[in-house]
C-alpha cells in the first residue's frame, strides 16, 4: 500500500564550518504542486535548485520551504546609522523646551529601530558554493523525510477509507435485498388502485395492465445503477492500492459515485430504499472530503 497524504511536515539542522543552518518544510493539500521557498538573500538563485527537488520528489500539494542560515561563530558587529541618528538630534534639539516633553537621551535615540543595526560580513563565493551543496545533499534527506510522513498519514487514512467503502457496500447490498421484490410490490400496488375502479363502464383490460405495470418496473429499475456502483467499488480499491498518485482519480469516482446515488434516490418509490440512497450520499461526501487530501 503506498496511499500518500499531502499533509506532512519534516525539519533538518547542523553545521557546517562556520555556518549553522536550520531547514524545515511542510505541506498542505492543494489541486497542483506549489513550492514556496524563504531563504537567506545570501544563497541567490538557490531557490530555483529547491524547486526543482521538490517537483521530483512530489507530485501534489503546496509545499512551503524555509531554510535559515548563520555564521555560528561569526563576531557581532554593530553599525549605527549617523544620517537617521543625526537627524533624531535635530528633533529632539527642536523640541527641547516643549512643556511635557523631557529631554532626549542618546541611548533612548539609539535604541530606536534603525538607528543601530547587525553587520555581518557576507560569505565569500567559495563558501557560498560549498554551503549551496551541502544544503542540496541535506534537502534531498529531507524530502525523504517529508514522503515518509506523508506515506505514514496515507497509511491512517487507507484504513479509515477501507471502512467507509465497506458501509458502502453493505448499503448497496441492502438496497439490492430491497430492489428485489419491487416489481411483485409495484403490481399489487397498482392492481389495489384499479380494484377501486371495478364498477367504471371500462374496465383497464389485462393487457393494458401489463403494459402500465411493464412501464413502472423498467422506470423504477435501479438494476443497472447497481451495477456500476459495484464496478466503481472495484475500481475505488484498484486505486488505493495503486504505487502511483491516485488522488485525482479518486476525486473523479466520488462524483461517479454520486451520480448513481443520486439516480437511486430519483428512482426510489420505497421509504426504505431512499432511505438507503440518502445514507450512500452522506457516506460518499465523507468519502470525498478525506480524499481531498491524497497525493
Amino acid at each position: 500500500m503506498t496511499l500518500k497524504s499531502m499533509t506532512g511536515f519534516a525539519r533538518r539542522g547542523g553545521l557546517l564550518d562556520s555556518f549553522r543552518w536550520n531547514l524545515e518544510i511542510k505541506s498542505v493539500n492543494n489541486k497542483g504542486l506549489e513550492v514556496r521557498v524563504k531563504y537567506p538573500v545570501f544563497l541567490d538563485g538557490f531557490d530555483i535548485d529547491i524547486k526543482k527537488s521538490a517537483s521530483k520528489a512530489l507530485a501534489r500539494g503546496s509545499v512551503f520551504i524555509n531554510l535559515q542560515v548563520d555564521q555560528a561563530d561569526q563576531e557581532e558587529n554593530f553599525v549605527v546609522n549617523e544620517k537617521r541618528l543625526n537627524a533624531l538630534v535635530t528633533l529632539a534639539k527642536k523640541y527641547k523646551d516643549t512643556e511635557g516633553v523631557a529631554p532626549a537621551q542618546m541611548d533612548g535615540l539609539l535604541a530606536i529601530k534603525g538607528v543601530v543595526e547587525l553587520a555581518n560580513d557576507e560569505p565569500n563565493e567559495d563558501q557560498v558554493t560549498t554551503l549551496k551543496s551541502a544544503l542540496s545533499k541535506e534537502l534531498t534527506e529531507l524530502l525523504k523525510d517529508l514522503d515518509g510522513a506523508r506515506e505514514a498519514e496515507g497509511e491512517r487514512m487507507y484504513a479509515f477509507l477501507e471502512s467507509q467503502l465497506a458501509e458502502m457496500r453493505a448499503l448497496v447490498e441492502a438496497a439490492k435485498d430491497i430492489a428485489g421484490d419491487r416489481a411483485k410490490a409495484m403490481q399489487e400496488r397498482f392492481v389495489s388502485q384499479l380494484r377501486k375502479l371495478e364498477n367504471t363502464e371500462k374496465p383497464v383490460s389485462d393487457d393494458r395492465l401489463a403494459q402500465e405495470i411493464a412501464v413502472m418496473v423498467v422506470k423504477a429499475d435501479i438494476q443497472e445503477e447497481l451495477d456500476r456502483l459495484d464496478s466503481h467499488f472495484e475500481e475505488a480499491d484498484n486505486l488505493l492500492r495503486d504505487t502511483k498518485p491516485v488522488g485525482r482519480r479518486l476525486d473523479f469516482l466520488c462524483q461517479e459515485f454520486n451520480r448513481e446515488a443520486n439516480t437511486l434516490c430519483s428512482k426510489a418509490s420505497d421509504t426504505r430504499l431512499t432511505k438507503v440512497g440518502v445514507d450512500l450520499k452522506v457516506l460518499i461526501d465523507q468519502f470525498r472530503e478525506q480524499i481531498q487530501n491524497i497525493e
